[in-house]
């Protein structure tokens, strides 16, 4: 788990879905919540402060929560068959700023719905068309790994989920994946997984040894399903034991809780 606190394999069938953007400038809003900074939105919408503040005739970076801004990016509409997951995917962005931007913490959509694109430059007329596998087994991985990868992978979820239904594992497996696609974290399992905080080890099996440990076969199965797509917490990038008291864990969204490990965004 998580140095603060110890911390169904989703198939996706196989669907061709084609993504196509409406673009204009300033064509999406931006709802201003808790701790949000001009700074912090410049970053999510890979724009300038100045800009923000020019878009909307602010005078000063003084915002506050409920303000909706103006922000040149592009806007999606959701079709049939869309998922918050695949929607970022083909965009290229990750599922975390993606549920920022709109601020949506379920997975509920609904065709019609409009959502912002962070980072998407709201420029010109994009379509994009994907198929996905019909089993994690055919599919492609969703991020680059080698064999040392994924025993590493399967042996942090050995140490951290062996006792917790295979969901929770390839749950575990997820996080290291999310937050290796999110540029916040190290951009490699390994980086991941080894990462300090504030000279901390951000997993407890790291700091005890535990990840030395050889791999079990379920705990490799899980490593794999994560390593190509399945994510039952559909974004989660932290995680940790439910009697933890840290409130700084609790206070995140929950993204799903599975035997007693809780998984938040």
């Amino acid at each position: 788990m998580f140095n603060l606190k110890k911390g169904l394999i989703t198939l996706l069938f196989a669907l061709p879905l084609s993504f196509a953007v409406s673009h204009a400038a300033h064509a999406a809003s931006y709802t201003v919540t808790q701790g949000d900074s001009l700074y912090q939105i410049g970053n999510l919408f890979n724009t300038s402060v100045t800009a923000i503040k020019q878009a909307n005739n602010l005078s000063s970076s003084t915002i506050y929560p409920g303000q909706v801004l103006n922000i040149s990016s592009a806007v999606y509409t959701v079709k049939a068959g869309d998922t918050l997951y695949l929607i970022a995917n083909k965009y290229g962005i990750t599922l975390y700023d993606l549920r920022k931007a709109n601020n949506i913490w379920s997975n509920s959509i609904y065709p019609g719905q409009k959502l912002t694109l962070p980072g998407v430059a709201a420029t010109s007329t994009q379509t994009y068309t994907s198929t996905t596998s019909r089993s994690s087994d055919e599919a492609r991985s969703v991020i680059p790994y080698t064999a040392q990868d994924l025993d590493l992978l399967a042996r942090l979820i050995t140490a951290e989920a062996t006792d917790q239904p295979y969901s929770a594992m390839v749950s575990v497996g997820a996080v290291v994946v999310n937050r290796v696609q999110d540029s916040r974290f190290p951009s490699t399992i390994g980086g991941v997984i080894y990462q300090k905080s504030d000279g901390y080890y951000q997993f407890t099996p790291v700091m005890n040894g535990w990840i030395n440990k050889p791999a079990t076969q379920e705990a490799k199965n899980a490593a794999y399903a994560a390593l190509h797509g399945s994510d039952p917490t559909s974004g989660a990038l932290y995680y940790f034991d439910d009697s933890a008291t840290n409130k700084w864990l609790w206070s995140k969204p929950l993204a799903a809780r599975i035997g007693n490990m809780v998984f938040v965004y």
